[in-house]
């Protein structure tokens, strides 16, 4: 018999109890307009970014829910004491009589509120037919959650039918909602089933397969354009990187924000060559064959993806400090360096 995983991240159809699950163990957080999961540590501001968050815990599918509640602040004795009483208001008066004088009111002028960061737009509205669809592939328009593995006929899909929500997700002093229908609950899993307002025919699986076209491609800059330029003045085509080194290795950050993981291609080439090719989910890319001062282990170095940079971990073949990282940069005259050097 077929049934549905209910862990959060999953939400796959199953029919082996014993079928591995990769899943958020904890509830969701959302605080400040920033987006995550309790049991891990990224955190967005769109709530399709929310939702792509890899989950971070591997175990076995489950019909029951067992992810904790949120914690809730229950006011005790000692803070109801504690409170300061209410101070009365002093009323002004004048020489002339005693009556009361209110104080001016000014008008305060609102404050702009700032737009609620915009998801992306899908790639195309509906399949290409010529791509397979994946087993247990979760349909992409918001709200409507049905599996590719629901569907009885896959070769026929002309009756099929998407229930969704074409707004976006809204999340205001506690409630939670869509921006397309009116209907506001409390809690996540609520939210999560509330019904979709719109309907379209065929759901949308694998979308056209196409990936955006006009990639921003980026270029070096130097540390010193960083430093000398205020932060507005800045290019945005431009980027940084900078490193420090030890007796045995060579540690280089290039900082880049949002780089694809699944897309991102870093190939140690050679002994003194490193491939970099960088795409971004905002559609940039920055790509180049790195020429490195010195000599590395190419099978001993190691590289890192994180939310705003790439870390390269380079093993020396040598124990000789390097005054640049690239071969083609102008060498300084100080060399930063951590540790002891090694012997030569």
């Amino acid at each position: 018999m077929t049934q549905k995983c209910v862990h959060k991240g999953c939400g796959k159809s199953f029919t082996d109890s014993e079928e591995e699950c990769v899943y958020h163990p904890g509830p969701p957080e959302f605080h400040e307009g920033q987006k995550g999961w309790k049991c891990c540590k990224p955190r967005v501001l769109t709530f399709d970014e929310f939702l792509s968050i890899p989950p971070c815990t591997t175990g076995k599918h489950s019909t029951i829910d067992d992810t904790p509640k949120p914690e809730q602040v229950q006011p005790t004795e000692e803070d109801s004491t504690s409170a300061p009483p209410a101070v009365k208001p002093i009323s002004r008066s004048t020489n002339r009589d005693s009556e009361s004088v209110p104080a001016s009111r000014v008008p305060i002028a609102a404050q702009p509120v700032a737009p609620n960061p915009q998801a992306p737009a899908p790639e195309s509205d509906s399949d290409d037919l010529s791509i397979p669809i994946p087993s247990n592939t979760t349909c992409r328009r918001r709200g409507c959650n049905t599996s590719s593995s629901s569907i009885a006929d896959a070769s026929s899909r002309e009756n099929e039918e998407c229930v969704y929500h074409p707004g976006q997700a809204l999340f205001h002093e506690g409630t939670k909602g869509w921006t397309c229908c009116k209907r506001r609950v409390l809690e996540f899993d609520e939210f999560m089933k509330i019904e979709g307002c719109a309907q379209k025919k065929k759901h949308l699986f694998v979308g056209s397969g196409k990936k955006a076209s006009g990639e921003e491609a980026l270029s070096e800059a130097p540390i010193a354009t960083f430093l000398g330029a205020s932060k507005a003045k800045r290019k945005p085509n431009l980027y940084r990187n900078d490193f420090y080194q030890t007796g045995t290795t060579v540690i280089a950050s290039f900082y880049l924000k949002k780089i694809d993981k699944a897309r991102a291609l870093v190939e140690f080439k050679s002994s003194t060559s490193v491939s970099l090719d960088l795409p971004t989910t905002d559609h940039k890319r920055y790509k180049t064959d790195l020429p490195l001062f010195g000599q590395i282990k190419a099978d001993r170095s190691t590289f890192k993806i994180m939310g705003t940079k790439l870390e390269l971990t380079l093993a020396k073949e040598d124990g000789l400090g390097w005054p640049v990282l690239r071969s083609d940069e102008n060498r300084g005259s100080n060399i930063i360096q951590v540790g002891k050097a090694g012997r030569a």
